[in-house]
């Protein structure tokens, strides 16, 4: 691999790669001095043209502790709010001799332009609703470090399908390594088509949850107008909020997960946002290990 775009066109030998390469990287975060020189003398672009927390952290977190320097712009401190296009500042990075470019932007596809444009390696970290594949990767990290496999599995996703990135990713790993993949949610967020990308629909979060053993509520995005999808909050929370009750139905040992940021009482109780079976916060724990994973195998890092 050159750039990371997506999932959809990664074989499952190039995922479990991954993974692998994430549990030795894994074992370096939990050192009391967590870097190491393997990508010591590269230079990494982080660019995020929207709102991020998790993502953009975890980046730089994993770039710093990989020993590579790492420079930040946004699209409001850019030559593009002067009128330059995407494409003429791509190619005046690619100026710059940059190894990597990571990019988060609100226009599906906008990577693969990069990647058209630029001789660096491309890393996907969100575009539009199209695909996340670092977080798709971290889940699946999650996953398999509970479950101990991802082959059989039955996984739920709840929620906002239409808008959401992070279930389309997840879709496209989940079932290449054997998972059952089943969505839920309002009619007006399950987009058609998304049973020929290999998941299941269900409507009724009740009938899909049952014997589950991963739980996965998705993100109410009212910046990309999912609020008019339905009535109001009130009324998703009634039916689709993950709780207690709902829990229920799932397997004993299911695990509950959450991509973030959530809207609490809305997706989700708080009583299973810091509940024992909630993963959440080991999804961001693990997102660390999985981007430098991904950032040793494109960049040749060594050392490891």
């Amino acid at each position: 691999m050159k750039h990371l775009l997506g999932i959809e066109h990664l074989n499952r030998d190039q995922i479990e790669q991954i993974l692998e390469t994430a549990e030795s990287f894994e074992e370096i975060n939990r050192r009391q001095v967590k870097k190491v020189p393997t990508l010591k003398g590269k230079t990494i672009i982080n660019f995020f043209a929207e709102p991020s927390t998790r993502t953009k952290m975890s980046f730089e977190v994993a770039e710093k502790r990989l020993s590579a320097d790492t420079y930040n712009i946004s699209v409001s401190t850019s030559a593009i709010q002067k009128g330059e296009t995407l494409a003429d500042t791509a190619l005046n990075l690619q100026a710059m001799q940059p190894d990597a470019l990571i990019i988060r932007h609100a226009v599906a596809g906008t990577p693969h332009l990069l990647a058209d444009v630029m001789d660096c390696a491309i890393i996907n970290a969100g575009d539009g609703f199209h695909e996340h594949p670092t977080q798709a990767l971290l889940d699946a990290f999650t996953i398999k470090r509970h479950k101990g496999r991802l082959d059989g599995l039955k996984i739920v996703l709840i929620g906002d399908i239409t808008h959401s990135r992070v279930a389309r990713s997840n879709i496209h790993l989940l079932t290449k390594l054997g998972s059952r993949v089943v969505v839920s949610g309002p009619a007006t967020m399950i987009p058609p088509g998304i049973t020929a990308m290999g998941a299941e629909v269900e409507p009724d979060p009740i009938k899909a949850v049952v014997d589950a053993d991963v739980l996965m509520t998705l993100r109410i995005q009212n910046e990309r107008a999912s609020n008019l999808l339905f009535p109001n909050a009130r009324e998703y929370a009634r039916f689709y909020s993950l709780r207690q009750e709902l829990l229920n139905y799932a397997k004993p040992d299911a695990i509950v997960m959450h991509p973030g940021p959530a809207n609490r009482g809305v997706e989700i109780e708080d009583s299973l946002m810091d509940g024992g079976r909630s993963v959440v916060l080991e999804q961001v724990s693990n997102g660390v290990s999985v981007r430098m994973a991904v950032l040793y195998l494109l960049l040749g890092g060594t050392q490891l």
